[in-house]
């Protein structure tokens, strides 16, 4: 069984990071942050790569880089007036030369791919609370976040930050990709928060029902991607995220236009 569910209590961290993901996802999507979603998960990467070679927690390693790459996103955005995407997209690139440069060839595909391990105590009761920690954050900004993406003028009538609320959303989504790379690693993360969004959006009559769709989407992919992956001796990331694909096409049949 894939290290992260040996025991039916580390199905907690991994089903609230799920759920998590899929709330988040709901946002990012609204925001047309699709594609540059999968790429901000690779900031991560050096990060990553430099925290396996001096033998230190990977996840600190890929948070400091992953959080200082959301916040030079931010700025670079805010001072240039440069797309989002456009940014994210070069600071993917050279994160992922630079990752795969300092990455240890042994550990790459780990890196890449998720699989690091089970959780320990810290890492257990960690998971748990900021997963808690983004859902809560996350539906307390739904109706600005809602605003903002409807009218930037009137969100600024009503005394919204759009920029801070920028970051805001930023740095919770980049948290949400540090707490998912044991689960799905550099690479795929970023697909966990979007894809089943996008499947929610085809079922989904409201902003509500897509964010319900959207947390159960993901969840269901975690639990039962991570069963598959274990009775088939595959990957536990690569099976989510594949499982994660044939829900959004299946969900293409019942698509509301």
């Amino acid at each position: 069984m894939p290290p992260f569910i040996t025991t039916n209590i580390n199905l907690i961290p991994a089903l609230l990071l799920a759920f998590a993901a899929g709330t988040v996802g709901v946002f990012a999507l609204m925001r047309r942050m699709t594609l540059a979603s999968d790429a901000i998960s690779h900031i991560a990467l050096p990060g990553l790569g430099l925290a396996l070679l001096f033998k230190i927690n990977f996840l600190v390693g890929g948070a400091a880089t992953l959080l200082l790459g959301v916040i030079l996103i931010w700025a670079l955005e805010r001072r240039t007036k440069i797309p989002t995407e456009t940014i994210i997209g070069v600071i993917f690139s050279i994160s992922l030369a630079i990752g795969s440069l300092v990455t240890p060839q042994e550990d790459l595909v780990e890196a890449l791919f998720g699989g690091f391990g089970g959780f320990s105590t810290v890492e257990f009761f960690a998971s748990v609370i900021l997963t808690l920690g983004i859902i809560i954050l996350i539906l307390k900004l739904k109706n600005k976040l809602i605003l903002e993406m409807i009218s930037s003028d009137l969100a600024k009538v009503t005394g919204i930050k759009s920029g801070r609320l920028s970051l805001y959303f930023l740095l919770l989504f980049g948290l949400t990709v540090i707490l998912g790379l044991k689960l799905a690693g550099a690479l795929l993360m970023g697909s966990l928060i979007i894809i089943p969004a996008a499947s929610a959006k085809n079922l989904a009559w409201n902003i509500n029902s897509m964010i319900f769709w959207a947390a159960g989407l993901a969840g269901l992919s975690v639990i039962t991607g991570s069963y598959l992956a274990d009775y088939f001796n595959l990957s536990a990331g690569p099976a989510i995220i594949s499982l994660a694909g044939i829900i959004f096409f299946v969900s293409l049949l019942f698509r509301k236009d």
